[in-house]
């Protein structure tokens, strides 16, 4: 993303800290053992790995001033999306990447899994949070950057189409923004979270791994 995209669609907000301390506590940790290796493609504010607590973690995306914003001793790679050459193969326990590639093409998208599917782990997943077209569909070009669409469905259908097996799939996970009134605490959000029905929630959350790796498993 340009300087500009940061400057006026996606300005800082200091509630998205306050969300992304309550989403990685109360939900992302969980999956994240001490000694993994966390990566966050698009980190841009990096709210998400500044919070998770990971023997090694690495940020990357193309904003050039996304730096700034990491926390002391997380590892920065500013470099385009479909670019994850600065990683070792089999090196990535948990890569997480939220509102990313509805930005960007399927050949794109397809160029990234194919390059993750080599730079994760044994036992390693990648974990998107994206806008769900289905429940999104009427705010869902208001960004304007917004070039590939995808419902829940679609989404795993594409991963699998490119040799991902699908660990979970949640077709309302969050809602879509904070651009609201709504009051952003760790206390609602927890509640959120634990609540079985979100009606609100028009981000979806999809968790998968290479289909070479799933065969090899006896989970």
């Amino acid at each position: 993303m340009s300087n500009s995209y940061f400057q006026t669609r996606f300005t800082a907000d200091p509630r998205r800290e306050i969300l992304w301390r309550s989403l990685v506590q109360y939900y992302f940790q969980s999956q994240i053992a001490p000694t993994d290796c966390v990566l966050e493609i698009g980190a841009g504010y990096s709210h998400f790995i500044n919070n998770v607590r990971a023997a090694r973690r690495i940020a990357q995306d193309q904003w050039p001033d996304f730096p700034k914003y990491l926390e002391a001793g997380i590892e920065s790679h500013t470099s385009p999306i479909g670019d994850l050459s600065f990683l070792a193969d089999n090196s990535v326990d948990f890569a997480f990447a939220s509102n990313v590639f509805e930005h960007v093409s399927q050949e794109d998208f397809a160029a990234v899994l194919k390059q993750l599917g080599r730079k994760l782990k044994p036992g390693g997943t990648i974990t998107f949070l994206q806008p769900n077209y289905r429940y999104a569909f009427r705010e869902y070009f208001d960004d304007y950057t917004h070039r590939t669409v995808y419902s829940h469905l679609s989404l795993c259908d594409f991963l699998q189409a490119n040799s991902y097996e699908i660990v979970s799939c949640a077709a309302r996970f969050m809602p879509l923004t904070l651009k609201s009134k709504w009051k952003v605490s760790p206390f609602l959000i927890r509640l959120y979270l634990m609540s079985p029905v979100k009606l609100m929630g028009k981000q979806m959350l999809v968790r998968a791994r290479p289909f070479s790796q799933a065969e090899g498993s006896d989970v």
